[in-house]
């Protein structure tokens, strides 16, 4: 298994803010997942979502994964129909969270689940979590799957459309505190498919940040039922707005990019522009040369990639 060098994260100040999903930095409005008798032209494609949380090794105390909005059917959720949905949160560490390969896939398929089952709860339509809390924990750091490459522990919490086809938005902290989010020093978050909500303005823009390790050559970037409401762009060192295939309704759309030694043990920033102002909820994935998938950090690795320009001067000589 080739890890990540995460562990770049912890000399970076910004990587404080990490525990935030969506964060400020991201610009996007929530997390979703609907329920498993949807329709995936809603715009979820496997209705089930895998975040990783990342909490140093020398860190001590106990950690909180808090949950905002965890029920289904308040002000923030997609209603289909009448309200029908169930969704379930789990939280896992312990041996093979993190480390087991198909933890880090891109679909709920066979062991994605590993690990030891730490916590879990089920929401439907409750007023008394809509646009409010829930806080999963105490957990000890070691309850985490130790992983020596990242420096830390890892916790994986997955949230699954368990019935019902109407669509939930939340989102996560990472937190010192159960009752206030109160950033893990040193913490991180991530995931390796992002099923998310743009936000409801047109002319805004998302960034994604995929971290590209040292051996990175090439990347297809996947996107899932963008409704071909905008376009998207990446931008990195070596980057200044490439355009990425844009899916339409209902459909997987992968453009292909070559990488260059700039962009390389670094995060580039993947640039949703959306045109509408209009509810999209929509995947994305991006994977290495392989196609072995690439994690998108809340917060960039080594901070928003900027571009180098290249200036050639040239001088003119008037001796004859």
């Amino acid at each position: 298994m080739r890890v990540l060098l995460i562990l770049i994260a912890f000399g970076c100040r910004t990587a404080l803010l990490a525990q935030g999903v969506p964060s400020r930095e991201e610009n996007v409005s929530h997390i979703v997942t609907f329920g498993a008798q949807s329709q995936r032209s809603w715009g979820d494609d496997d209705f089930s979502q895998t975040f990783f949380f990342l909490v140093p090794g020398t860190y001590a105390k106990p950690i909180y994964i808090n949950v905002y909005d965890p029920e289904t059917g308040g002000r923030l959720d997609e209603l289909n129909g009448d309200w029908n949905t169930k969704m379930k949160y789990s939280v896992y560490g312990g041996k093979e969270t993190f480390t087991n390969k198909e933890a880090r896939g891109i679909a709920p398929t066979k062991n994605y689940k590993s690990g030891v089952l730490l916590a879990s709860k089920t929401f439907d339509q409750d007023p008394n979590y809509d646009q409010k809390w829930y806080s999963f924990g105490p957990f000890n750091p070691s309850d985490g799957e130790f992983v020596e490459e990242l420096g830390g522990f890892v916790f994986k919490i997955i949230c699954e459309g368990s019935s019902g086809n109407d669509g939930n938005l939340y989102s996560y902290f990472l937190s010192i505190k159960s009752n206030e989010n109160i950033a893990v020093e040193g913490g991180n978050a991530f995931t390796y498919e992002y099923s998310f909500r743009l936000k409801d303005q047109a002319k805004s823009i998302a960034h994604l940040y995929p971290f590209l390790d040292k051996d990175v050559i090439s990347i297809k970037v996947n996107t899932f039922d963008f409704d071909n409401d905008g376009n998207i762009k990446l931008y990195s060192n070596a980057k200044n707005g490439h355009f990425v295939s844009v899916s339409n309704d209902n459909e997987w759309v992968e453009s292909q990019h070559s990488i260059q030694e700039l962009e390389r043990n670094k995060s580039i920033d993947v640039q949703v522009f959306k045109f509408s102002s209009t509810n999209n909820d929509m995947v994305m994935y991006v994977t290495n040369q392989y196609d072995v998938p690439l994690p998108f950090f809340a917060i960039p690795l080594g901070g928003v990639p900027k571009y180098k320009y290249k200036i050639n001067v040239s001088v003119k000589s008037n001796a004859k």
